[in-house]
Protein backbone atom coordinates (compact mmCIF):
# COMPACT_ATOMS: atom_id res chain seq x y z
CA UNK A 1 0.00 0.00 0.00
CA UNK A 2 2.63 2.57 0.92
CA UNK A 3 4.03 2.46 -2.52
CA UNK A 4 1.04 2.11 -4.37
CA UNK A 5 0.72 -1.71 -5.64
CA UNK A 6 -2.48 -3.81 -5.98
CA UNK A 7 -2.46 -6.64 -4.00
CA UNK A 8 -5.40 -9.08 -3.05
CA UNK A 9 -7.32 -8.06 0.16
CA UNK A 10 -6.81 -11.14 2.49
CA UNK A 11 -8.77 -11.75 5.52
CA UNK A 12 -7.02 -13.36 8.40
CA UNK A 13 -9.33 -15.88 10.04
CA UNK A 14 -8.87 -18.28 13.28
CA UNK A 15 -12.41 -19.49 13.98
CA UNK A 16 -14.92 -20.92 11.24
CA UNK A 17 -17.27 -18.03 11.92
CA UNK A 18 -14.27 -15.70 11.54
CA UNK A 19 -14.10 -17.04 8.17
CA UNK A 20 -17.82 -17.05 7.00
CA UNK A 21 -17.49 -13.49 7.78
CA UNK A 22 -14.97 -12.39 5.83
CA UNK A 23 -15.92 -14.63 2.48
CA UNK A 24 -19.09 -12.24 3.12
CA UNK A 25 -17.62 -9.06 3.24
CA UNK A 26 -15.29 -10.05 0.32
CA UNK A 27 -18.06 -11.29 -1.90
CA UNK A 28 -17.92 -14.68 -2.68
CA UNK A 29 -16.03 -16.33 -4.80
CA UNK A 30 -13.72 -16.58 -2.69
CA UNK A 31 -10.24 -18.34 -2.33
CA UNK A 32 -9.34 -20.76 1.24
CA UNK A 33 -5.65 -20.65 1.71
CA UNK A 34 -4.09 -22.07 5.32
CA UNK A 35 -1.62 -20.04 6.82
CA UNK A 36 2.11 -21.14 6.99
CA UNK A 37 1.79 -23.89 4.27
CA UNK A 38 3.79 -24.60 1.62
CA UNK A 39 2.69 -26.08 -2.06
CA UNK A 40 -0.90 -25.02 -1.48
CA UNK A 41 -1.85 -27.26 0.89
CA UNK A 42 -5.11 -27.18 2.34
CA UNK A 43 -6.37 -24.17 0.13
CA UNK A 44 -9.39 -24.35 -2.37
CA UNK A 45 -11.82 -22.36 -4.24
CA UNK A 46 -15.62 -21.49 -2.75
CA UNK A 47 -18.73 -20.62 -4.57
CA UNK A 48 -20.79 -20.42 -1.48
CA UNK A 49 -21.12 -21.19 2.58
CA UNK A 50 -21.39 -24.57 2.19
CA UNK A 51 -18.51 -24.96 0.23
CA UNK A 52 -16.62 -22.36 2.34
CA UNK A 53 -17.66 -24.55 5.71
CA UNK A 54 -15.98 -27.83 3.67
CA UNK A 55 -12.92 -26.32 2.55
CA UNK A 56 -11.82 -23.66 6.01
CA UNK A 57 -12.84 -27.10 8.24
CA UNK A 58 -10.03 -29.01 5.87
CA UNK A 59 -7.07 -26.09 6.13
CA UNK A 60 -7.91 -26.23 9.77
CA UNK A 61 -6.44 -29.43 10.38
CA UNK A 62 -3.28 -28.03 8.48
CA UNK A 63 -3.23 -24.72 10.13
CA UNK A 64 -4.18 -22.63 13.29
CA UNK A 65 -5.16 -19.61 10.91
CA UNK A 66 -7.04 -19.27 7.66
CA UNK A 67 -6.91 -16.74 4.70
CA UNK A 68 -9.72 -15.81 3.19
CA UNK A 69 -8.91 -13.89 -0.31
CA UNK A 70 -11.41 -12.75 -3.00
CA UNK A 71 -11.24 -15.50 -6.14
CA UNK A 72 -9.75 -14.15 -9.09
CA UNK A 73 -9.88 -17.61 -11.24
CA UNK A 74 -9.24 -16.91 -14.78
CA UNK A 75 -6.91 -14.39 -14.80
CA UNK A 76 -3.22 -15.29 -15.60
CA UNK A 77 -0.59 -15.93 -13.84
CA UNK A 78 3.04 -14.16 -14.69
CA UNK A 79 5.69 -14.52 -12.38
CA UNK A 80 9.43 -12.90 -12.02
CA UNK A 81 12.64 -13.88 -10.85
CA UNK A 82 14.48 -10.55 -9.08
CA UNK A 83 17.80 -10.55 -7.55
CA UNK A 84 19.37 -7.44 -5.55
CA UNK A 85 22.34 -6.83 -3.63
CA UNK A 86 22.94 -4.31 -0.46
CA UNK A 87 23.77 -1.65 -2.54
CA UNK A 88 20.39 -1.69 -4.20
CA UNK A 89 21.63 -2.99 -7.41
CA UNK A 90 18.06 -4.65 -8.84
CA UNK A 91 17.54 -7.26 -11.99
CA UNK A 92 15.48 -9.56 -13.37
CA UNK A 93 16.43 -12.89 -14.03
CA UNK A 94 13.68 -14.02 -15.93
CA UNK A 95 10.09 -13.89 -16.21
CA UNK A 96 7.63 -17.03 -16.91
CA UNK A 97 3.73 -17.05 -17.80
CA UNK A 98 1.53 -20.02 -16.85
CA UNK A 99 -0.09 -21.64 -19.68
CA UNK A 100 -3.01 -22.81 -16.87
CA UNK A 101 -4.93 -19.49 -16.10
CA UNK A 102 -4.93 -18.44 -11.85
CA UNK A 103 -6.58 -21.40 -9.78
CA UNK A 104 -4.00 -23.79 -10.67
CA UNK A 105 -1.34 -24.22 -8.14
CA UNK A 106 2.18 -22.99 -10.27
CA UNK A 107 3.28 -26.27 -9.14
CA UNK A 108 0.68 -27.87 -11.22
CA UNK A 109 0.66 -25.87 -14.21
CA UNK A 110 2.63 -26.28 -17.38
CA UNK A 111 4.74 -22.81 -17.16
CA UNK A 112 6.55 -21.24 -20.45
CA UNK A 113 9.50 -18.78 -19.51
CA UNK A 114 10.15 -16.29 -20.59
CA UNK A 115 6.06 -14.78 -21.30
CA UNK A 116 4.48 -15.14 -24.44
CA UNK A 117 1.31 -13.18 -24.53
CA UNK A 118 2.08 -9.79 -22.82
CA UNK A 119 3.03 -7.17 -24.59
CA UNK A 120 5.73 -4.76 -24.19
CA UNK A 121 4.36 -2.31 -22.06
CA UNK A 122 3.13 -4.94 -19.99
CA UNK A 123 6.13 -6.26 -19.30
CA UNK A 124 7.92 -3.74 -18.34
CA UNK A 125 5.26 -1.99 -16.27
CA UNK A 126 5.24 -5.74 -14.77
CA UNK A 127 9.03 -5.77 -14.09
CA UNK A 128 9.24 -2.23 -12.35
CA UNK A 129 6.58 -3.28 -10.16
CA UNK A 130 8.40 -6.50 -9.14
CA UNK A 131 11.40 -4.17 -8.77
CA UNK A 132 9.62 -1.25 -7.04
CA UNK A 133 8.51 -4.00 -4.53
CA UNK A 134 11.70 -5.66 -3.76
CA UNK A 135 13.06 -2.59 -3.11
CA UNK A 136 11.03 -1.46 -1.20
CA UNK A 137 10.93 -4.72 1.32
CA UNK A 138 14.44 -4.90 1.40
CA UNK A 139 15.20 -8.42 0.36
CA UNK A 140 18.90 -8.92 -0.44
CA UNK A 141 19.30 -12.14 -2.53
CA UNK A 142 16.84 -13.82 -4.88
CA UNK A 143 12.81 -13.77 -4.58
CA UNK A 144 10.19 -13.98 -6.81
CA UNK A 145 7.04 -11.96 -7.49
CA UNK A 146 3.51 -13.65 -8.72
CA UNK A 147 0.97 -11.66 -10.45
CA UNK A 148 -2.76 -12.10 -11.75
CA UNK A 149 -3.12 -10.35 -14.35
CA UNK A 150 -6.38 -9.97 -15.93
CA UNK A 151 -7.13 -11.58 -19.44
CA UNK A 152 -8.35 -8.03 -20.82
CA UNK A 153 -4.45 -6.53 -20.17
CA UNK A 154 -6.22 -3.76 -17.77
CA UNK A 155 -5.74 -4.89 -14.47
CA UNK A 156 -3.76 -7.16 -11.88
CA UNK A 157 -2.83 -7.86 -8.26
CA UNK A 158 0.41 -9.08 -6.42
CA UNK A 159 -0.37 -12.76 -5.13
CA UNK A 160 2.55 -12.99 -3.08
CA UNK A 161 6.53 -12.72 -2.91
CA UNK A 162 8.45 -15.70 -2.05
CA UNK A 163 11.52 -13.97 -0.27
CA UNK A 164 13.51 -17.48 -1.11
CA UNK A 165 14.66 -19.58 -3.65
CA UNK A 166 11.56 -22.16 -4.76
CA UNK A 167 11.19 -24.29 -7.68
CA UNK A 168 9.96 -21.42 -10.23
CA UNK A 169 13.83 -20.24 -9.56
CA UNK A 170 14.99 -23.46 -9.92
CA UNK A 171 13.49 -23.68 -13.20
CA UNK A 172 14.52 -19.81 -14.13
CA UNK A 173 18.36 -21.10 -13.51
CA UNK A 174 18.44 -23.98 -15.92
CA UNK A 175 16.16 -21.82 -18.13
CA UNK A 176 18.42 -18.74 -18.40
CA UNK A 177 22.00 -20.45 -17.58
CA UNK A 178 22.01 -17.88 -14.69
CA UNK A 179 23.24 -19.72 -11.42
CA UNK A 180 20.44 -18.08 -9.07
CA UNK A 181 21.35 -20.06 -5.80
CA UNK A 182 25.32 -19.59 -5.99
CA UNK A 183 24.29 -15.86 -7.10
CA UNK A 184 22.34 -15.49 -4.33
CA UNK A 185 23.91 -17.10 -1.60
CA UNK A 186 26.92 -14.51 -2.31
CA UNK A 187 24.66 -11.63 -2.22
CA UNK A 188 23.94 -13.15 0.94
CA UNK A 189 27.20 -12.89 2.45
CA UNK A 190 27.39 -9.22 1.06
CA UNK A 191 29.15 -9.02 -2.42
CA UNK A 192 27.63 -6.69 -5.06
CA UNK A 193 26.09 -8.01 -7.96
CA UNK A 194 28.66 -5.73 -9.79
CA UNK A 195 31.70 -7.60 -8.10
CA UNK A 196 30.58 -10.99 -8.99
CA UNK A 197 31.46 -13.18 -12.66
CA UNK A 198 28.04 -14.78 -14.91
CA UNK A 199 29.35 -18.16 -14.50
CA UNK A 200 28.19 -19.02 -17.69
CA UNK A 201 29.75 -16.25 -19.64
CA UNK A 202 33.17 -16.09 -17.45
CA UNK A 203 33.10 -12.44 -18.67
CA UNK A 204 30.53 -10.69 -17.94
CA UNK A 205 29.10 -9.67 -14.65
CA UNK A 206 26.22 -10.55 -12.72
CA UNK A 207 24.25 -7.61 -13.66
CA UNK A 208 23.43 -8.40 -16.98
CA UNK A 209 19.63 -9.75 -17.10
CA UNK A 210 19.59 -12.73 -19.49
CA UNK A 211 18.13 -12.16 -22.96
CA UNK A 212 16.37 -15.29 -24.31
CA UNK A 213 16.49 -16.21 -28.18
CA UNK A 214 14.58 -19.51 -27.00
CA UNK A 215 11.32 -20.94 -25.29
CA UNK A 216 11.18 -23.01 -22.40
CA UNK A 217 8.43 -25.38 -21.10
CA UNK A 218 8.19 -26.91 -17.58
CA UNK A 219 5.31 -29.37 -17.57
CA UNK A 220 4.71 -30.43 -13.88
CA UNK A 221 4.78 -34.77 -13.31
CA UNK A 222 2.12 -36.42 -11.57
CA UNK A 223 2.21 -40.18 -10.00
CA UNK A 224 -1.76 -40.06 -9.49
CA UNK A 225 -2.01 -43.44 -10.82
CA UNK A 226 -0.36 -45.15 -8.20
CA UNK A 227 -2.59 -44.07 -5.20
CA UNK A 228 -5.73 -46.22 -5.21
CA UNK A 229 -8.82 -43.58 -4.41
CA UNK A 230 -6.98 -40.24 -5.06
CA UNK A 231 -8.86 -37.55 -6.92
CA UNK A 232 -7.17 -36.34 -10.45
CA UNK A 233 -8.48 -33.14 -10.33
CA UNK A 234 -5.58 -30.20 -9.77
CA UNK A 235 -6.03 -27.06 -8.42
CA UNK A 236 -4.67 -24.01 -5.77
CA UNK A 237 -2.96 -27.67 -3.75
CA UNK A 238 -0.05 -29.27 -5.56
CA UNK A 239 -0.07 -33.15 -6.03
CA UNK A 240 3.12 -33.05 -8.86
CA UNK A 241 5.86 -34.76 -7.77
CA UNK A 242 8.24 -33.42 -10.08
CA UNK A 243 8.83 -31.94 -13.70
CA UNK A 244 10.29 -31.65 -17.11
CA UNK A 245 12.05 -28.96 -18.86
CA UNK A 246 11.96 -28.86 -22.56
CA UNK A 247 13.77 -25.86 -24.54
CA UNK A 248 13.43 -25.22 -28.18
CA UNK A 249 13.11 -22.16 -30.96
CA UNK A 250 9.31 -22.72 -30.80
CA UNK A 251 6.75 -23.13 -28.05
CA UNK A 252 5.49 -26.36 -30.63
CA UNK A 253 8.74 -27.66 -30.61
CA UNK A 254 9.34 -27.12 -26.63
CA UNK A 255 5.98 -27.90 -26.04
CA UNK A 256 5.88 -31.53 -27.76
CA UNK A 257 9.72 -32.61 -26.15
CA UNK A 258 8.38 -31.94 -22.71
CA UNK A 259 4.99 -34.18 -23.44
CA UNK A 260 7.26 -36.94 -24.51
CA UNK A 261 9.71 -36.57 -21.58
CA UNK A 262 6.51 -37.00 -18.90
CA UNK A 263 6.02 -40.97 -19.98
CA UNK A 264 2.16 -40.26 -20.96
CA UNK A 265 2.15 -39.10 -24.17
CA UNK A 266 4.21 -41.31 -26.59
CA UNK A 267 2.60 -39.56 -29.83
CA UNK A 268 3.45 -35.78 -28.11
CA UNK A 269 0.19 -33.52 -28.28
CA UNK A 270 -2.16 -35.41 -30.55
CA UNK A 271 -3.06 -38.66 -30.59
CA UNK A 272 -3.77 -39.39 -26.79
CA UNK A 273 -7.20 -40.09 -26.52
CA UNK A 274 -6.78 -43.59 -24.13
CA UNK A 275 -6.07 -40.46 -21.39
CA UNK A 276 -9.40 -38.96 -22.01
CA UNK A 277 -12.67 -41.33 -20.87
CA UNK A 278 -15.29 -38.33 -19.67
CA UNK A 279 -16.99 -35.99 -21.45
CA UNK A 280 -14.55 -33.34 -23.35
CA UNK A 281 -16.88 -30.28 -21.94
CA UNK A 282 -16.48 -31.41 -18.38
CA UNK A 283 -12.79 -32.79 -19.04
CA UNK A 284 -12.03 -29.36 -20.37
CA UNK A 285 -13.57 -27.37 -17.89
CA UNK A 286 -12.33 -29.68 -14.56
CA UNK A 287 -8.74 -29.43 -14.99
CA UNK A 288 -6.59 -33.10 -14.29
CA UNK A 289 -3.56 -33.96 -14.35
CA UNK A 290 -4.26 -34.93 -18.05
CA UNK A 291 -5.87 -31.91 -19.56
CA UNK A 292 -3.61 -31.32 -22.08
CA UNK A 293 -4.66 -34.38 -23.78
CA UNK A 294 -8.40 -33.58 -23.17
CA UNK A 295 -7.33 -30.25 -25.32
CA UNK A 296 -5.98 -32.38 -28.37
CA UNK A 297 -8.90 -34.69 -27.96
CA UNK A 298 -11.16 -31.33 -28.00
CA UNK A 299 -9.44 -30.16 -31.30
CA UNK A 300 -9.39 -33.58 -33.01
CA UNK A 301 -13.32 -33.54 -32.35
CA UNK A 302 -13.34 -30.53 -33.92
CA UNK A 303 -13.88 -27.73 -31.16
CA UNK A 304 -12.46 -24.84 -32.15
CA UNK A 305 -10.32 -22.46 -29.98
CA UNK A 306 -12.52 -20.00 -28.64
CA UNK A 307 -14.86 -22.79 -27.53
CA UNK A 308 -11.86 -24.46 -25.67
CA UNK A 309 -10.66 -20.71 -24.37
CA UNK A 310 -14.32 -20.63 -22.95
CA UNK A 311 -14.22 -23.93 -21.12
CA UNK A 312 -10.40 -23.54 -19.85
CA UNK A 313 -9.76 -20.09 -19.56
CA UNK A 314 -6.18 -20.76 -21.49
CA UNK A 315 -5.43 -17.84 -23.45
CA UNK A 316 -6.05 -17.87 -26.96
CA UNK A 317 -2.27 -17.32 -27.85
CA UNK A 318 -1.27 -20.98 -26.30
CA UNK A 319 -4.41 -22.75 -27.91
CA UNK A 320 -3.83 -21.46 -31.41
CA UNK A 321 -0.08 -23.28 -30.89
CA UNK A 322 -1.32 -26.38 -30.43
CA UNK A 323 -4.00 -25.73 -32.81
CA UNK A 324 -1.37 -25.31 -35.27
CA UNK A 325 0.25 -29.04 -34.05
CA UNK A 326 -3.15 -30.72 -34.61
CA UNK A 327 -3.52 -29.47 -38.61
CA UNK A 328 0.19 -30.32 -39.40
CA UNK A 329 -0.32 -33.93 -38.16
CA UNK A 330 -3.76 -33.73 -40.02
CA UNK A 331 -1.98 -32.08 -43.00
CA UNK A 332 0.95 -35.42 -42.78
CA UNK A 333 -2.35 -38.19 -42.42
CA UNK A 334 -3.11 -36.87 -45.75
CA UNK A 335 -0.20 -38.00 -47.64
CA UNK A 336 -0.55 -41.04 -48.82
CA UNK A 337 3.25 -42.31 -48.15
CA UNK A 338 6.30 -41.23 -46.23
CA UNK A 339 7.51 -40.14 -49.83
CA UNK A 340 5.00 -37.89 -50.67
CA UNK A 341 5.20 -35.68 -48.00
CA UNK A 342 6.52 -32.34 -49.21
CA UNK A 343 9.87 -31.08 -47.98
CA UNK A 344 8.62 -28.05 -46.60
CA UNK A 345 5.76 -30.19 -44.11
CA UNK A 346 8.18 -32.41 -43.36
CA UNK A 347 10.32 -29.60 -41.92
CA UNK A 348 7.41 -27.34 -40.66
CA UNK A 349 6.75 -30.80 -38.09
CA UNK A 350 10.22 -31.20 -37.33
CA UNK A 351 10.00 -27.49 -36.22
CA UNK A 352 7.06 -28.04 -34.46
CA UNK A 353 8.26 -30.78 -32.40
CA UNK A 354 7.25 -34.22 -33.64
CA UNK A 355 9.37 -36.74 -33.30
CA UNK A 356 10.75 -39.10 -36.19
CA UNK A 357 8.82 -41.82 -33.98
CA UNK A 358 5.64 -39.36 -34.19
CA UNK A 359 5.76 -39.37 -37.94
CA UNK A 360 6.75 -43.13 -38.46
CA UNK A 361 2.82 -43.70 -37.04
CA UNK A 362 1.18 -41.88 -39.45
CA UNK A 363 2.77 -44.23 -42.19
CA UNK A 364 3.07 -47.20 -40.34
CA UNK A 365 6.97 -46.73 -40.08
CA UNK A 366 9.42 -47.29 -38.04
CA UNK A 367 11.83 -44.40 -36.50
CA UNK A 368 14.98 -45.23 -39.15
CA UNK A 369 12.95 -44.79 -42.28
CA UNK A 370 11.97 -41.36 -41.26
CA UNK A 371 15.02 -40.35 -40.20
CA UNK A 372 16.51 -41.77 -43.38
CA UNK A 373 14.31 -39.71 -45.27
CA UNK A 374 14.85 -36.96 -43.43
CA UNK A 375 18.69 -36.93 -44.21
CA UNK A 376 18.17 -37.67 -47.39
CA UNK A 377 16.14 -34.20 -47.61
CA UNK A 378 18.66 -32.77 -45.84
CA UNK A 379 16.75 -32.00 -42.20
CA UNK A 380 18.92 -31.78 -39.29
CA UNK A 381 18.74 -30.28 -35.91
CA UNK A 382 21.11 -27.54 -35.10
CA UNK A 383 23.05 -27.66 -31.78
CA UNK A 384 22.57 -24.05 -30.08
CA UNK A 385 24.18 -22.98 -26.86
CA UNK A 386 22.42 -21.32 -23.93
CA UNK A 387 24.78 -18.33 -23.64
CA UNK A 388 22.12 -16.55 -21.65
CA UNK A 389 22.91 -13.42 -23.37
CA UNK A 390 21.36 -13.82 -27.06
CA UNK A 391 25.07 -13.71 -28.56
CA UNK A 392 25.64 -10.27 -27.30
CA UNK A 393 28.81 -12.17 -25.49
CA UNK A 394 30.72 -14.96 -26.39
CA UNK A 395 30.02 -18.12 -23.48
CA UNK A 396 31.99 -20.61 -22.62
CA UNK A 397 29.62 -23.19 -20.82
CA UNK A 398 28.44 -25.82 -23.05
CA UNK A 399 24.82 -26.26 -21.93
CA UNK A 400 23.11 -26.98 -25.46
CA UNK A 401 19.72 -27.87 -26.90
CA UNK A 402 18.92 -29.15 -30.10
CA UNK A 403 16.38 -27.70 -32.33
CA UNK A 404 14.77 -27.76 -36.09
CA UNK A 405 14.45 -23.84 -35.94
CA UNK A 406 18.31 -23.00 -36.71
CA UNK A 407 20.63 -22.79 -39.70
CA UNK A 408 23.97 -23.35 -38.48
CA UNK A 409 25.47 -25.19 -35.44
CA UNK A 410 26.80 -23.30 -32.16
CA UNK A 411 29.60 -25.51 -30.93
CA UNK A 412 31.32 -28.07 -33.24
CA UNK A 413 32.68 -31.07 -31.16
CA UNK A 414 36.40 -30.76 -30.55
CA UNK A 415 37.27 -33.93 -31.12
CA UNK A 416 34.50 -35.94 -33.54
CA UNK A 417 34.13 -39.37 -32.67
CA UNK A 418 35.60 -39.26 -28.98
CA UNK A 419 32.94 -36.29 -27.88
CA UNK A 420 30.82 -36.91 -24.82
CA UNK A 421 27.09 -35.46 -24.62
CA UNK A 422 25.51 -35.67 -20.99
CA UNK A 423 22.10 -36.04 -21.14
CA UNK A 424 20.59 -33.25 -18.57
CA UNK A 425 17.95 -35.26 -15.84
CA UNK A 426 16.61 -38.16 -15.18
CA UNK A 427 14.30 -37.98 -18.50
Amino acid sequence: DEIGVKTIRSHAATTLDEARDAAREVGYPVIIRAAYALGGLGSGFCEDEAQLDAVATKAFTFSPQVLVEKSLRGWKEIEYEVVRDRFDNCITVCNMENVDPLGIHTGESIVVAPSQTLTNDEYHFLRKTSIDIVRHLGIVGECNVQYAFSPDGEDYRVIEVNARLSRSSALASKATGYPLAAVAAKLGLGYGLHELKNAVTKTTPAFFEPALDYVVVKIPRWDLAKFKGVSRDIGPGMKSVGEVMAIGRTFEEAIQKGIRMIGQGANGFVCNKPYVTEDLDFALSHPTDTRIFAIAAAFESGYTVDRIHALTHIDRWFLDKLAHIESTYRALEVCASLEEVPYELLRQAKVEGFSDIQIGRVFHLGEEAVRARRVELGIRPSVKQIDTLAAEFPAVTNYLYLTYQGTCDDVEPEDPGRSVIVLGSGA
